[in-house]
């Protein structure tokens, strides 16, 4: 089963890591902390390295490590949040100076989603993408040393290690999760070429996480779907019809959102969305139009988009307009889901594009 560690109300520091002077620092940390507080954390203190050279033992310095273990000790901290990926042995042996349980940003990232995860598939999808991120690690995780079978008539020999056994276990369900969800994406498949027949106009919604896409489509379709000003508050995909004007009908997919420094085997492992998105006739990129961070934000959707070859076209719909003054793009239209802002003008781009 897919784990998750929300319950658990702990208290974190946060390390930030940059590797040029060109990076905003201080707008990563901001979205680490609002992933550690997503995921149920108490946020007591930050700080972050400007790395020249990366050390391989704890990815940081050593004064800088010294310096985090001060912030642990006044904040009385009992876990540290890295804002990068840590190999195995680099999280074991920041846990072991530090004296607290340490880990980076994907493990935060995985913990969410195994809190949000409702369907099935995404359930099945989160625990195949938890078990990718640890099999490479698993040397480095408490209790792995030692032999099976090392003691008693007939069990001589050099047996299995517990560590050979925990990879050749982590494989197997790695094996069996990824057969599951073959079978799941082939009944959505046979779903998706029947709606094809149909002729059924697809729009599917993509943009960073909390940039109101949910909350677009409830609007829309009036489907009742949970959203919140959370990062990550639908994880499963969502699909409604939606009647627009002049008997024009569109099925329009609700996706996880998208956000930067996540590794492509995690967004592999959310293939369902991507599909959605390769498969739509129309795309509307949802953007929050407030946040200080959008061009960035920007950036990492299109990218995503182009790694995975998704053409279709696309609309961008610049959301929360309501809270700032002035239109700084005119490549798309200026909406407010919460307010019922632009969505008129919206469904008739949409019209346009059905022809």
């Amino acid at each position: 089963m897919a784990y998750s560690t929300e319950k658990l109300k702990e208290k974190a520091v946060l390390v930030g890591v940059i590797y040029s002077n060109k990076e905003d620092v201080k707008a990563q940390l901001k979205e680490l902390e609002r992933l550690a507080e997503t995921a149920g954390l108490d946020v007591l203190g930050s700080t972050y390295q400007l790395i020249r050279e990366v050390n391989p033992a704890t990815l940081i310095g050593e004064g800088k490590v010294d310096e985090v273990l001060e912030l642990v000790k006044s904040t009385d901290a009992n876990l540290v949040i890295f804002d990068a990926e840590l190999s195995g042995s680099q999280t074991k042996n920041l846990s072991e100076v530090l004296g607290v349980k340490v880990i980076d940003r994907i493990t935060l990232i995985l913990d969410i989603f195994a809190g949000r995860a409702i369907s099935n598939e995404g359930k099945l999808q989160v625990e195949l993408a938890q078990l990718k991120y640890n099999l490479p690690r698993l040397a480095s995780i408490k209790g792995t040393s030692g032999r099976f079978g090392s003691g008693g008539v007939g069990m001589r020999g050099p047996g299995e290690t517990k560590l050979e056994l925990d990879k050749r276990i982590a494989q197997e369900n790695i094996y069996k999760l990824e057969k599951e969800i073959a079978k799941i994406k082939q009944n959505r498949d046979v779903q998706k070429k029947n709606r094809r027949n149909n002729g059924v106009f697809k729009v599917a919604i993509v943009g960073y996480t909390n940039a109101g896409k949910s909350t677009l489509l409830n609007l829309i379709s009036k489907a009742g779907i949970y959203a919140d000003d959370k990062l990550f508050a639908t994880l499963d995909t969502t699909s409604r019809n939606v009647f627009l004007e002049y008997g024009k009908q569109i099925v329009l997919t609700d996706t996880v959102g998208f956000i930067s420094k996540l590794p492509h085997n995690l967004v592999d492992a959310f293939a369902s969305t991507l599909e959605e998105a390769q498969d739509a006739n129309l795309i509307l990129h949802v953007i929050d139009y407030s946040n200080v961070d959008k061009q960035k934000q920007i950036e990492v959707v299109e990218q995503v988009l182009k790694d995975n070859n998704i053409t279709s076209p696309i609309i961008k719909v610049y959301n929360k307009c309501d809270l700032v003054e002035g239109r700084a793009f005119n490549d798309g239209i200026y909406i407010s889901a919460k307010k019922n802002i632009g969505i008129n003008e919206l469904k008739q781009r949409i019209m346009e594009f059905m022809g």
